[in-house]
């Protein structure tokens, strides 16, 4: 008698690295790898991919620093992949200087990844791949909330910002494929979503709908099933007062406000192009606060050739003014490819770090303030899991927040006579602020 023998499954370590639109992109590769068991064990992983950013030099160089480390503990005959923007931006002299990487890919092969892996090739197409509803992802970090990705590209011309160079101009998905993706999501049990996209205010202009996100809220609002909604990083030229009341209006996209201003000096936003004025954005962002229960968040770079010390005291000023609920300060990345590159009114790199130190700590105060405001608060939580704090404080989040980025809620007390189930949806009160994190008690279970 002959028994047939099973092959033994084979094992996939997979890095990604940058934002929550590389993390889309990444999750569509592992469901291409769907025959494969993901692992942490890096060491002894059949395929090794690293979904690298290109954003800055901080991020190329964790990039290459993490493909160059995973190469080292590799087990032999594995495939190490090295995949995303650092790879698209530099392909030519990376596959030049980088003869440990087995298969080069770009932004572009995404959903054939598989094909690339098991031929031991490398690939770039020369249009940047979108996410649709047809490709199977592998939703990771959490049972109940997934990223969406409305577009890649972007049409804006920002003088700091590499990415329309090897990311090309805006290209958007239709309404309909998003409308299936997020029905597929919820019919999966997914509650909470965040859009995301280089340019999300600009979501449908390139197919000639000029308010894209509004059709967007309207489509999204009609599927049953979905708790809360949220929408990344919008701009400021594309974003109007109308789009801010629908979010506002809506029962579903809670009032999430990101928009990153970069500055808030005429001089410096022209020299920036940002393509709006000071006072339009001051009036954007005030009817963004003036909403109901509205979180706002932004982000801002420093030491961009051409900021004088007057440039960066106004937006200082504008900062501990405005009291922003969260916001990111950068210092300038000096990037090629780009018009600011080219501008020979550099600062020294001593200027840009104070300046940096000095905005971080402002932010730091306004986001302790935002927090503080919180206590004695009741409001909902999506409660993730135990807390990497204590086994006896559960991790949780705001259900306005975005994950990851936003902080985190310990829970330390539960009113009710029941377990608390990880992915839920519950009404805490806020009970205290120690450093960063709010101490909060379970009150009620949400239908």
């Amino acid at each position: 008698m002959k028994f047939s023998k099973e092959k033994p499954q084979k094992s996939l370590h997979l890095v990604s690295l940058g934002c929550t639109k590389n993390l889309v992109d990444s999750e569509v590769m592992l469901g291409k790898l769907s025959e494969y068991k993901l692992t942490n064990d890096n060491e002894n992983a059949d395929v090794i991919i690293v979904n690298t950013c290109g954003f800055i030099d901080s991020a190329k160089e964790e990039s290459i620093n993490t493909i160059l480390n995973l190469h080292e503990q590799r087990k032999k005959d594995s495939v190490l992949v090295m995949a995303g923007c650092l790879s698209e931006r530099y392909k030519e002299d990376l596959q030049k200087e980088l003869p440990e990487i087995d298969v080069f890919t770009g932004v572009g092969d995404y959903d054939r990844i598989d094909e690339l892996v098991q031929q031991k090739q490398s690939n770039f197409k020369n249009e940047v791949f979108l996410a649709n509803d047809t490709n199977e992802r592998v939703i990771t970090g959490s049972n109940y909330h997934a990223y969406v990705k409305l577009s890649e590209g972007c049409n804006q011309a920002c003088s700091f910002c590499a990415i329309p160079s090897f990311k090309g101009k805006l290209h958007s998905r239709t309404l309909e494929s998003l409308v299936k993706e997020v029905k597929s999501l919820v019919s999966k049990g997914y509650v909470d979503f965040s859009f995301v996209s280089q340019d999300s205010s600009s979501f449908l202009r390139d197919l000639g709908h000029k308010d894209g996100l509004i059709d967007l809220i309207n489509e999204i609002e009609n599927i049953e099933g979905i708790k809360t909604a949220r929408i990344l990083y919008l701009y400021p030229s594309t974003t109007s007062l109308e789009l801010i009341d629908k979010i506002a209006d809506s029962k579903v996209f809670v009032n999430y406000f990101d928009m990153p201003l970069q500055h808030i000096s005429e001089s410096m936003l022209k020299i920036m192009k940002r393509g709006k004025g000071v006072e339009k954005l001051r009036e954007l962002m005030s009817h963004m606060k003036s909403k109901p229960n509205s979180f706002v968040r932004t982000t801002f770079i420093v030491g961009h050739p051409g900021e004088k010390q007057e440039d960066f005291e106004k937006l200082c000023k504008y900062v501990e003014e405005f009291k922003f609920d969260r916001a990111n300060v950068f210092s300038y990345s000096d990037e090629e490819g780009t018009t600011a590159y080219e501008n020979e009114n550099k600062i020294e790199q001593e200027t840009i770090d104070n300046r940096a130190e000095a905005l971080g700590e402002i932010i730091a105060d306004t986001t302790i303030s935002s927090l503080e405001e919180e206590i004695g608060k009741t409001f909902e939580v999506y409660v993730d899991n135990e807390s990497d704090e204590h086994e006896y404080l559960l991790s949780a989040r705001k259900t306005i927040w975005a994950p990851e980025i936003d902080g985190e809620i310990y829970i330390n007390d539960n009113e009710l006579e029941e377990q608390i189930e990880f992915g839920k949806m519950y009404k805490v009160k806020a009970t205290e602020l120690v450093g960063d994190k709010i101490l909060a008690t379970i009150i009620e279970k949400c239908n």
